[in-house]
């Protein structure tokens, strides 16, 4: 008995298949460095502990299916305190960014209509695309370029009568770039004289470096009815297992299949609505040495990167990733290598082959991204466990 197509052929997590090899370099008692996934060790808030402790309620409820109010209008403040005027009623609470993700691509497109995504891009939005049952048309980038977006003309030479929306991921995972109000601004135009959707992923807005900022494709009054933003608070907070999300947006219609999908699952996790009320709760000032922190990672990562014969690499300007291309064939094998067959005195590490955040086949071989959620001198040893792996893996497969 076949089960369905969609079962068969979504795609396996590039990262998290690869789990049971470090489990099994753990095993025998290697410490393994994982900068292959991005989950700090930046502590969770005291307030998110807090609220989670203080919850009392005799009855766990279900709760509204758009989420608490309580939560929807923070998160509208939090926008308004950029100036983007957001309500309660233009937000839903989701299971997760990813379930933010999903809803969004099940809401502008059917069944065989086609999604145009920059690539590399955030590997999972492949599983989301297999749920929704929609195309991807991958818009690739280079690392030579630091994976900024192409001209107007490379985005609608992919444009057919099936597209329904782009997607921007900004700052990006899992290259780190930011992009540019000008860059945004062509790709708005594109979208509203192609009568086209656009879903920023905005999760790592608040992790921009260099005294820089973050454009919102929320900014763009003349788009208004075309946007939505996908958002999170799992690296905004370091709460990734609290599984809290939200769609934004002020297109009507949009909202009301949104809360429809919502209603179909019935509520959003209630504990975690009251930690991530918490959170959002503690006022602006918690990002600035948070920033900063990520900020000294991202140095000491692309110093110690620089360092290494052969990686081509970029200054990441945001999130907590950078994608470089290794002077070496097939990165996936040398991962499953690091982890099975090499340490340097007992310690290995584990980076993410990018071959799996590519839709197009055979793009990202040579490359792979690495998250810098460690501290600083974790993260300084991991460099040079990297830098000695490559070496040797070299000299045996020339």
């Amino acid at each position: 008995m076949d089960i369905s197509y969609r079962g068969r052929t979504i795609q396996a997590s590039p990262i998290r298949k690869l789990k049971p090899y470090a489990d099994g370099a753990i095993a025998r008692g290697i410490k393994v460095y994982f900068i292959n996934i991005g989950d700090t060790d930046v502590p969770t808030p005291q307030p998110v502990h807090d609220a989670f402790h203080s919850f009392s309620d005799k009855v766990l409820s279900y709760g509204p299916a758009q989420g608490s109010l309580e939560l929807r209008q923070a998160i509208a403040d939090y926008f308004n305190y950029y100036r983007i005027p957001i309500a309660a009623d233009d937000v839903v609470i989701t299971t997760g960014g990813s379930e933010a993700i999903l809803f969004s691509f099940s809401a502008v497109a059917d069944p065989g209509e086609e999604i145009i995504i920059p690539e590399p891009f955030y590997t999972n939005y492949n599983g989301y695309a297999s749920l929704a049952s929609v195309n991807i048309i991958p818009l690739t980038l280079r690392v030579e370029d630091g994976y900024r977006l192409p001209p107007r003309a490379e985005f609608e030479a992919k444009i057919t009568p099936k597209t329904k929306a782009l997607v921007l991921c900004s700052p990006n995972n899992p290259t780190g770039t930011v992009y540019t109000r000008k860059e945004l601004r062509t790709v708005a135009d594109i979208v509203k004289e192609r009568d086209l959707f656009l879903i920023g992923d905005e999760v790592y807005k608040e992790f921009i470096y260099d005294g820089a900022t973050h454009t919102s494709i929320l900014e763009f009054e003349d788009i208004r009815d075309r946007t939505i933003v996908v958002d999170s608070i799992s690296k905004r907070y370091s709460c990734c297992g609290a599984r809290i999300g939200a769609v934004i947006t002020r297109n009507s219609a949009i909202y009301q299949a949104v809360l429809r999908f919502a209603q179909a699952r019935l509520c959003p996790p209630s504990v975690e609505q009251r930690a991530a009320l918490a959170a959002y709760r503690m006022g602006m000032d918690y990002f600035n040495p948070v920033r900063e922190e990520y900020q000294r990672r991202r140095d000491v990562l692309y110093e110690g990167l620089r360092s290494i014969p052969g990686v081509v690499t970029y200054k990441p300007q945001g999130a907590f990733y950078v994608t470089v291309k290794l002077p070496i064939k097939d990165t996936e094998h040398f991962v499953v290598w690091m982890l099975t067959e090499f340490n340097l005195d007992g310690e290995t590490v584990m980076v993410a082959p990018a071959q799996g955040f590519y839709s197009t086949p055979g793009k990202g071989l040579d490359e792979v991204r690495i998250a810098h959620v460690l501290n600083e001198d974790d993260l300084r040893r991991a460099i040079t466990v990297l830098k000695a792996g490559l070496d040797k893996y070299k000299t045996l497969f020339p």
